[in-house]
């Protein structure tokens, strides 16, 4: 792609998503066809990957400006335009998502033959194979947030996703959700979870139904639906739709869910008929304060949760902020808050952030426990080239199961429990244990004009040292 004069990361994803999508399409419906006899795609036959995209080395593939040609007045136009309805099934709808903001970057026909043809190298119907292409696939999604990020959306590590599902441990036959899921680690993390429980054939449909989707972004949701299918979700439950244009209020049982797992944006802004949704002490500009009310009125009982956010969530005792956590700490039960090192969201952003997890307990909190998540040792600060890892959280699972107090050498607490009474006492502000701040000593002035002085004579007299060292040298010489 580079030789084809395509520029910048975002280019080059936007070029191979679609090509990776068809080609996993066209090894997922060759699946499908076996199972069912009377199944009919709705890619036109001449459109699937198999009918253009194979080169038999007999000199018939198409290439050159042929294929240009082909692929862009042809195969994107025509799946722009396909025709769906509210009867489309899913694994249908999903051909006319990922091409409805599909284009062709590359003018170079050979150089885009020579791409299909690496592509037709790898078996999607190879379990491993298309497993390994999965986390590839995900590497490259990451690749594209850095490069293309607004309101607040930041790609969530998969040693975070993964932590905070281990430490949910959904079980098979409950329904997981995130409603703001962007290209779906989230959901990905649940999947691969729930693929260690699968003994049967009706445990692997169980599995494939459990995880649930909305993304506002067309972008991110095509990437997310892909994704799924990637790792054997052929109807992925992911809709392209804004979680927050619903009255919270209108939701039925049915509409609820066992499990929330989800990394809100955050710094972004709703405008106030979207804020009409929610009762009115709920009402916030900010977004990361909706998605709480949401998961709170979505989440059915004995439910739990895991949720990403930013410091302000936590020190915020007025309006929405205060009025959401006094609902968390009467109508659920807040039993862990994880405060996260600076840097796990580098090289993105530089916000601070915290997991919350809790149940849905009617009775409230009891004693809420924060932990402090210190940088491993050897790391300053977390970066592209040096991210979180899962081994990171060893600390911090060792201490899981014992939740003892813990105190750092300056007499912090790092760990802690405090009681709902507490909390309320503080008004709500659930800033605990938090990363200690450095002080620095502001001295007086003929202070500081001392140390100058006595500075300088030291540095004064290190130089003169020096020069009469050489001198004598070459005295001698």
């Amino acid at each position: 792609m580079r030789g084809d004069d395509l520029s910048g990361t975002v280019q080059y994803l936007r070029q191979m998503i679609w090509m990776i999508f068809l080609k996993i399409y066209d090894a997922k419906e060759e699946i499908w066809e076996i199972k069912d006899d009377n199944y009919q795609s709705i890619i036109p036959e001449n459109l699937k990957w198999r009918s253009w995209a194979i080169d038999d080395a007999d000199g018939k593939a198409l290439t050159g400006d042929d294929l240009i040609k082909f692929v862009n007045n042809d195969l994107i136009d025509t799946l722009k335009k396909l025709e769906v309805n509210e009867y489309t099934p899913k694994k249908h709808l999903v051909v006319k998502y990922i091409f409805e903001d599909a284009s062709n970057f590359m003018k170079n026909g050979v150089k885009l033959r020579q791409m299909i043809n690496a592509l037709n190298e790898i078996d999607f119907t190879n379990y491993t194979e298309a497993h390994e292409f999965g986390d590839l696939y995900e590497s490259m999604l990451k690749d594209l947030q850095e490069s293309k990020r607004d309101g607040g959306e930041f790609y969530t590590p998969r040693a975070l996703t993964d932590f905070i599902v281990e430490q949910i441990n959904p079980c098979l036959g409950e329904s997981i959700a995130d409603f703001a899921c962007g290209t779906g680690g989230f959901l990905v993390s649940a999947l691969k979870h729930l693929e260690q429980k699968v003994i049967s054939p009706e445990d692997k449909l169980l599995c494939r139904n459990a995880v649930y989707g909305i993304e506002k972004k067309s972008f991110p949701y095509s990437l997310g639906l892909t994704n799924l299918i990637l790792h054997d979700v052929d109807e992925p439950h992911i809709f392209y739709d804004n979680s927050l244009k619903r009255n919270v209020r209108e939701y039925s049982d049915e509409e609820k869910f066992d499990i929330i797992i989800m990394n809100p944006p955050y710094g972004g802004t709703e405008d106030e008929i979207v804020q009409m949704n929610f009762p009115v002490e709920f009402r916030a500009s900010e977004t990361a304060d909706l998605f709480m009310a949401v998961i709170m009125y979505r989440l059915r009982k004995n439910g739990r949760v895991g949720v990403v956010l930013p410091d302000g969530f936590l020190f915020g005792t007025e309006g929405a902020k205060r009025n959401l956590k006094e609902k968390l700490l009467n109508d659920f039960n807040l039993h862990t808050v994880l405060r996260l090192p600076k840097s796990v969201f580098a090289p993105y952003t530089s916000i601070a952030t915290n997991v919350l997890f809790f149940d849905e307990d009617c009775d409230g909190s009891r004693d809420i426990w924060f932990y402090r998540m210190d940088m491993p040792e050897g790391y300053k600060a977390f970066s592209k080239t040096k991210p979180i890892k899962s081994e990171h959280f060893e600390t911090v699972r060792n201490w899981w199961n014992s939740r003892v107090e813990i105190t750092d050498e300056d007499g912090n607490y790092k760990s802690r429990k405090y009681t709902k009474a507490e909390i309320a006492t503080g008004n709500y502000n659930l800033d605990l244990c938090g990363f200690p701040h450095k002080v620095e000593e502001i001295l007086p002035p003929d202070v500081l004009i001392k140390e100058y002085f006595e500075k300088k004579e030291k540095l004064d007299a290190g130089i003169r040292s020096v020069l009469d060292q050489i001198m004598n040298i070459l005295n001698q010489g």
